[in-house]
């Protein structure tokens, strides 16, 4: 037991950088307006509460629900295949890491030189990424609290830590897995990937942006990964209202609202919603609003690509060479896209 203590105690610590600060009265201010716009909208990132983190992993084991185990899939089978385009050594800048379970399971084939974990707090990253630098405990680690879908910018703080760790000419690679692109829209997400060929161009030569993407494919395999027959899907959705209530004081009935999801095929998209189960009035300190029998509340998109548009959408961003990775029955893609 004191050998193992005396081992632990040489073990690096990662990280850690704060960067984003929730500021309450911007975030009411946004709920307001989305409440009080026609339709009614609310941003997604107000799903991830603690419980509706824990009910999105739930999503994942799903039956319906085929984007995560697809991908992962897709990383098993080719990942050598990827490795040949990802340089070694490269620094990893992973955009909404939670748990960091899937670049971890690249590390032995990829060999990072560093270690980027970017969440939009550090509080979700900081029991995770301190059981990845026991494992890897040559692998320097930062953690960063970002806010990414607003600006994909490094703090100088960052900036410094890179530089410390002589990384400042190291090649870059940009992961961005979870098919999390679809819930911008096309021109949004244009501006994202803009962004991070940015940070690429920061680094060495062979920096790039490896990225999951859920694609075009029936609208009857797609209705069911968003309405899932146990209804784990529709509590998450529903969930969202319980994390408003708590930022916003309001009183939304979570009960009294009923989830829809569907592919709407003109735009390529999936869409869910709430909708209001009778007319009610919802309040909230210093305004409210009525929504009728039926109205609906708008909560996500989740736009599907085909391959083809994609790849048009990495040159429009300033990508060169692109290359990318399926499963056989062409639902998902890994792509990688290279910056220099």
């Amino acid at each position: 037991m004191k050998r193992l203590i005396s081992e632990r105690s040489v073990w690096p610590s990662p990280h850690f950088v704060q960067e984003h600060r929730q500021d309450m009265v911007a975030v009411c201010a946004e709920l307001v307006t989305g409440l009080t716009s026609s339709p009614a909208r609310l941003a997604p990132k107000y799903f991830y509460d603690a419980l509706g983190s824990r009910l999105f992993d739930a999503i994942t084991e799903l039956d319906e629900y085929y984007p995560t185990r697809t991908e992962a899939a897709i990383f098993e089978s080719r990942v050598r295949e990827m490795a040949r385009h990802v340089a070694a050594g490269a620094v990893w800048f992973d955009l909404g890491a939670g748990s960091c379970a899937k670049a971890a399971s690249l590390f032995g084939v990829m060999r990072p030189g560093a270690y980027v974990p970017i969440d939009i707090s550090v509080d979700y990253l900081r029991g995770s990424v301190a059981a990845l630098q026991e494992r890897h405990p040559a692998l320097p680690m930062l953690g960063l609290g970002l806010d990414f879908s607003s600006a994909l910018e490094l703090p100088a703080e960052a900036d410094a830590w890179l530089s410390g760790h002589d990384l400042r000419a190291a090649a870059r690679c940009v992961f961005y897995p979870g098919s999390s692109i679809g819930n911008f829209a096309p021109d949004e997400a244009l501006r994202l990937l803009g962004q991070a060929r940015a940070l690429c161009d920061g680094g060495g030569a062979g920096s790039g942006l490896l990225i999951g993407v859920d694609r075009v494919k029936a609208k009857a395999v797609l209705d069911l990964a968003y309405d899932d027959a146990l209804g784990v899907t529709a509590a998450f959705n529903r969930n969202l209202l319980r994390h408003v209530n708590r930022l916003l004081g309001s009183d939304i009935q979570p009960a009294h609202w009923r989830h829809v999801a569907f592919y709407n095929e003109a735009e390529s998209r999936i869409e869910m919603h709430l909708q209001a189960v009778g007319a009610q009035t919802v309040a909230w300190p210093g305004g409210q609003r009525t929504f009728a029998d039926g109205e609906r509340l708008h909560t996500e998109n989740s736009y599907k690509w085909t391959p083809e548009a994609f790849e048009g959408l990495l040159r429009q961003a300033g990508f060169g060479e692109v290359t990318h990775w399926s499963d056989e029955r062409g639902w998902f893609s890994v792509f990688w896209a290279q910056a220099s």
